[in-house]
């Protein structure tokens, strides 16, 4: 957005430009207006001028918050991204050719992976390595009714472990984005945080898991230097049914002591599920027990809202009033748009 220093009106009257932009946003012409009073009805309205300086830039808007998401499930790891070295469908390196142009295209800041819920059941050491030996596990999203129709066998509901961390991560760098990786704080430890971390940044060759990173099926000698890690995720629900409290344990425990190998790492803590302001209030309130130094730590606070282009009226229940991604008609396109409309009230509330 590009607009001028000062809106100045000949008779007198100056408006700094963010208090102009802010009544423009909040309320458009007839807000400003209102602000300006009635002089625009006196005879020296006619004398009035807005003057815009469009070469002038009011602020760099910070890129991350333009991320985006991977986790396994439907059809989004594979088909989506990854189709195999030996798939008839263009690729590079099992990476499918067509997301790579189209999220350049997009410049997309940041990914995160691999959830999401996927998360909380994930073990990063079962998608390194030999691809043909990595184990195979059941998907988290084994029972989900969301998607009846996927097949019932294959990795949407049987992880092949086929694309991990090495794979994500050049993915990534295939796009020129950013790798934010999320923590299983539910299933796994302190310990195993710290290690995945070494995996991916220590340098070529100083550890074992440096080494095991450039023996990996898509190898990588130099460090990821991945600066993004969320610590745990919706640990209000599936990520551990934790309290806030008992979540600000867990962050303060995972987060104490890790290695960093000179990456300014970014802590992304597990914010609340919509509305819910008790959670923010716990979390916050219980980490300041052990002093304000520790807020410095959390770079980001993940708070959930969902919006749905929902079945308006037809069900009461929640998965089955979900729209189709591609099918929906304008009430539900609408209702989309309000649904996330919601964003900017929510996080001025919490």
């Amino acid at each position: 957005m590009k607009a001028s220093t000062i809106i100045e009106v000949k008779v007198g009257m100056k408006i700094e430009r963010r208090r102009f932009l802010e009544g423009a946003i909040i309320g458009g012409a007839g807000l400003l207006a209102g602000r300006l009073g009635n002089f625009a009805q006196s005879s020296r309205a006619a004398d009035s001028r807005v003057e815009v300086l469009v070469d002038e830039a009011i602020a760099t808007i910070n890129p991350d918050i333009y991320g985006h998401f991977v986790e396994h499930l439907g059809a989004v790891v594979y088909d989506g991204i990854w189709v195999g070295e030996n798939s008839r469908v263009p690729n590079t390196g099992g990476i499918r050719n067509a997301i790579v142009e189209a999220l350049k295209r997009i410049n997309a800041p940041v990914i995160r992976y691999p959830g999401g819920c996927f998360a909380d059941s994930y073990d990063w050491r079962d998608g390194i390595g030999d691809r043909a030996k990595r184990p195979r596990r059941t998907n988290f999203w084994l029972d989900a009714h969301e998607w009846p129709k996927t097949p019932p066998d294959g990795p949407w509901k049987y992880e092949t472990n086929h694309f991990g961390t090495n794979e994500f991560l050049q993915f990534c760098r295939m796009i020129g984005a950013e790798g934010y990786l999320a923590v299983n704080l539910r299933g796994l430890t302190a310990q195993n945080f710290y290690e995945w971390i070494e995996y991916c940044n220590s340098p070529a060759g100083s550890t074992t898991a440096a080494e095991m990173r450039a023996s990996n099926s898509m190898p990588s000698r130099e460090p990821f230097k991945v600066r993004f890690w969320g610590i745990g995720n919706e640990t209000w629900g599936c990520g551990g049914n934790l309290t806030p409290e008992e979540y600000a344990t867990e962050y303060r425990r995972f987060t104490a002591a890790v290695p960093r190998y000179g990456i300014d790492l970014k802590f992304i803590a597990s914010g609340a599920s919509g509305g819910d302001l008790n959670w923010t209030r716990g979390f916050f309130s219980k980490t300041a027990e052990k002093g304000a130094g520790l807020f410095r730590g959390i770079y980001g606070w993940g708070l959930h809202h969902y919006s749905w282009n929902v079945s308006l009226g037809k069900t009461n229940d929640w998965f089955a009033g979900k729209g189709d991604a591609l099918s929906f008609d304008e009430a539900q396109h609408y209702e989309l748009l309000r649904e996330a409309d919601q964003m900017e009230t929510l996080i001025n509330r919490h």
